[in-house]
């Protein structure tokens, strides 16, 4: 039975990018994706379930004190607020956290709340690509401008040997399939993209001959310029005759 490399996703988390790049590069070791909540893609992290998490900051790095958390960030998401489809938020761009303060902002779980939203019992804040997940006909968002963010990340238990958990890290991290693996670690430099990015020539490795050449100084210039004949120092004009 052939290896295979799971990962626990939260809700909202886009790994689709990454899990082509992975089917590309290690066509034998299948990617397993399970979706789930932030508790317990740290649970299968912590029992070995999962060998990679994509998980929210901040999260305790020291839940295992033989093999601490080690932590990523990829990207930040952006809050936006779920009301119902006839609120009057419902026909604005976007929304201020002041817009809110009269509203019943609901901290429930994100799935339970919009469902409470749908019936009318209040708003919700959450990232913006956990409201697309859960987005249903009777709900809509807008972009709050000034609220909170959210920091994704790759979170997998430091110290591992495996190879396929550092093939993972850099292909979430931009790195390309000649790159050399190494340790993950938060100081490694990616340099994928200078090894994907020939180098140009520069205008001074150019030969001289393809070189243009200024105006006015070829030989064909200079023939049409002729040089006048000087007059002489007692030249006179001569008067018209009436």
């Amino acid at each position: 039975m052939p290896l295979s490399f799971t990962v626990a996703c939260v809700l909202g988390a886009t790994p689709g990018k990454w899990a082509r790049v992975w089917n590309e590069r290690l066509v034998n070791i299948p990617l397993n994706l399970v979706a789930c909540t932030q508790e317990d893609a740290l649970g299968m992290l912590r029992s070995g379930a999962a060998d990679a998490a994509l998980v929210r900051l901040p999260v305790d790095r020291d839940f295992d004190g033989d093999r601490p958390l080690a932590a990523i960030p990829l990207y930040t998401e952006r809050a936006v607020v779920v009301v119902p489809k006839e609120h009057a938020l419902a026909k604005r761009v976007s929304v201020q956290v002041a817009d809110l303060s009269d509203e019943n902002n609901l901290s429930h779980e994100w799935r339970e709340a919009v469902e409470l939203v749908a019936a009318n019992v209040g708003v919700a804040i959450m990232p913006q690509s956990v409201a697309r997940a859960l987005m249903r006909r009777d709900v809509t968002s807008k972009l709050v401008d000034d609220g909170p963010e959210w920091n994704i990340a790759v979170a997998w238990r430091d110290g591992t040997v495996d190879p396929h958990v550092e093939e993972f890290i850099g292909i979430v991290r931009g790195r390309t399939a000649r790159s050399s693996r190494g340790t993950a670690t938060g100081a490694e430099t990616v340099s994928a993209a200078a090894e994907a990015s020939p180098v140009k020539a520069s205008a001074k490795q150019q030969p001289r001959s393809n070189r243009a050449k200024p105006r006015g100084k070829t030989p064909q210039a200079k023939a049409r310029r002729a040089a006048r004949p000087a007059r002489p120092t007692n030249y006179q004009p001569k008067k018209r005759e009436k």
